[in-house]
């Protein structure tokens, strides 16, 4: 840690200002002209940055900082020939700068580290069957990457064979994962199978990993509401003590027999103790460690408050394929003809829906040679897909439509069926079974001990969601949801002055998570998804969200610790200035060791939860 902090310009100025510091300490009882020189040496080095800071922020913002009134109380102290604890006073306050830059950049660190090691080079197969060595931003989509054994995957892409992948880097799960021909693999993961072919679907600024760092990034710049509040009462606080020490000073001088220097030294004091280091530190090291866990963990914020809102989340709505379950359907059951069969595989092609995916990997080796490949697909959002008068979806999407072999009949319980039209005649179905993933029941009961009211809704069929909800431990739920109900659903609870949450992963779920007061997106969830969420989770596991809940709680802790301890700690010495109590070293070290304090307690959510 040390070493990464003189890394920087003003880890280095504050080594300087250290050294000199000792030096003028160490001539004090000797030499006391070389010790000053020593001593302004050093505030120069330790205050150069919050001088900076003073004077260019307060021109940028039309209004003062904590910074000026660090440097006015060092000034002070130097006018009063205190050169010693001017100098100490800027070497508290300049490490507990340096140290919160280094919260701020721990947040990034890692997954920076972790983007560093993804390859620069890629090797592609040219159509002549020639590999030439490519740089990885220079790929495009459609390209043919040829990735080795061992080798470090360059790009997002699909595989054209069976192969194992090591995705911890990703996932943080050491066991390789096995991935069949189509499968979608990531850059910075690990082919730890067979050599595949790779088609690559992703340009390198659009992978997996560098969504991560732009969503950490944006993370930095959306502050709690906590942390918002405290920014905005810095400045009125500052302009206020600015105002109080010179009547203070005045008061003292003119009204209780005080020399000027007697009346000036407390003064100096009071602008020391009642500057609000610590306040303002309360929150935004805190928020960035937690962010930063988060991020360790496969759980991505998109600012604080996010976590923020997920902490006093009461109310949480959940989609169930990809969610709930692992949305890898297999098909158990089907009943339609050859001809309309050839016309479903090519048109559930042209979409990545799990189910999709489940059918066209069971019906693989039909010839689609006499399918009409000229007529468009349209994808109906929330009820199927369309090509001329061949329509799939879910059951409610065929309400009117003829059923002279009573087809919706035919569905499987607890399966999850699609009807197949063609005009406004039901031909055939396709019945398809998933698996309820492990972790949700633990994930559940856990919410709901927690007082988390959890409601499963889906656009699956009644069988299938009670199915589900039963396994899982929900008690609540609704089937045959279209996106706008799962809008109005969530808008009603927030009537209800409930803060909602909603986790999916579809481009259905999309609306409901944009208007959730927290929306939660899975990692392996469609693009639109993720962009309309505030929290990612990378690997798809509702284990993580509850870890990330407590995590959010540990951090309203911590803040409240810290906000309650500074404004304790400002408000004692205040006192204890008034009655006369308190010098200006003890100041310094009292109330800058309060603010290192703080901000040490927030790096403890770097931490990994027990």
């Amino acid at each position: 840690m040390l070493h990464e902090l003189i890394k920087t310009r003003p880890g280095k100025f504050l080594l300087i200002g250290i050294l000199f510091t000792i030096l003028g300490f160490t001539f004090s009882p000797t030499i006391e002209s070389v010790s000053r020189f020593f001593f302004y040496i050093a505030i120069f080095f330790l205050g150069f940055y919050a001088a900076k800071n003073a004077v260019v922020e307060t021109i940028q913002s039309k209004s003062p900082n904590v910074d000026l009134l660090m440097i006015l109380a060092a000034i002070g102290a130097v006018m009063i020939n205190y050169e010693s604890e001017g100098a100490v006073l800027l070497l508290i306050f300049a490490g507990a700068e340096v140290l919160e830059d280094y919260a701020t950049n721990k947040s990034t660190r890692a997954i920076e580290e972790l983007m560093s090691q993804v390859p620069s080079i890629a090797h592609v197969l040219k159509d002549n069957g020639e590999v030439i060595e490519v740089l990885t931003e220079n790929l495009v989509v459609g390209d043919i990457v040829v990735v080795s054994k061992g080798n470090q995957i360059p790009i997002d892409g699909y595989t054209d064979r069976k192969t194992l992948v090591n995705e911890s880097a990703l996932t943080g799960e050491s066991i390789p994962v096995e991935k069949n021909e189509g499968d979608e693999v990531f850059a910075g993961t690990i082919n730890t199978g067979n050599a595949f072919h790779l088609r690559v679907s992703k340009l390198s600024n659009e992978t997996v990993f560098s969504s991560i760092i732009r969503m950490v990034e944006e993370a930095q710049n959306k502050p709690s509401k906590i942390s918002r509040v405290i920014d905005r009462l810095e400045s009125k606080y500052v302009i206020g003590v600015l105002l109080v020490v010179p009547i203070f000073i005045g008061i003292l001088y003119f009204t209780n027999d005080f020399t000027f220097q007697e009346s000036f030294y407390r003064g100096m004091v009071l602008l020391t103790v009642a500057s609000p280091c610590a306040l303002v530190a309360s929150a935004t090291p805190a928020t960035l460690s937690a962010i930063s866990n988060g991020a360790k963990n496969g759980v991505l914020f998109k600012g604080g408050t996010a976590m923020e809102a997920l902490s006093k989340m009461n109310m949480l709505f959940s989609d169930k394929t990809g969610t709930l379950t692992y949305g890898k359907f297999h098909v158990v059951d089907y009943h339609v003809a050859e001809e309309i069969l050839r016309e479903v595989v090519y048109m559930e092609q042209q979409s990545s829906h799990p189910i999709a995916e489940a059918i066209v990997t069971r019906f693989n080796n039909l010839n689609l040679e006499s399918v009409d490949q000229t007529e468009s697909v349209e994808e109906i959002v929330g009820f199927g897909i369309r090509k001329g008068n061949i329509k799939v979806g879910k059951p409610s999407a065929f309400d009117g439509f003829n059923d002279v072999h009573n087809y919706r009949s035919k569905q499987a319980e607890g399966n999850t069926t699609v009807l197949i039209g063609n005009g406004k005649e039901i031909v055939g179905y396709i019945s398809l079974a998933d698996r309820v993933r492990e972790e949700s029941a633990h994930a559940v009961a856990s919410f709901q001990e927690e007082g988390v009211q959890v409601t499963l809704l889906t656009g699956d069929n009644e069988k299938v969601a009670r199915n589900v909800a039963k396994e899982v431990g929900i008690d609540n739920y609704v089937a045959s949801c279209l996106p706008e109900d799962k809008i109005n659903y969530v808008n009603r609870s927030q009537e209800k002055n409930k803060v909602v949450g909603m986790i999916g992963d579809g481009i259905n779920d999309a609306p409901a998570l944009a208007n959730a007061d927290i929306g939660i997106a899975m990692g392996s969830g469609s693009s639109v998804a993720m962009e309309s969420s505030d929290v990612v989770i990378v690997e798809n596991n509702l284990a993580k969200l509850f870890y990330s809940f407590k995590l959010s709680h540990r951090l309203n802790r911590i803040i409240v610790q810290n906000v309650t301890f500074s404004i304790g700690v400002i408000i004692l010495l205040v006192i204890l200035n008034l009655f006369g109590l308190l010098s200006l070293p003890s100041a310094v070290v009292f109330h800058e060791g309060s603010t290192i304090l703080v901000i040490l307690n927030g790096l403890r959510l770097l931490l990994q939860e027990k």
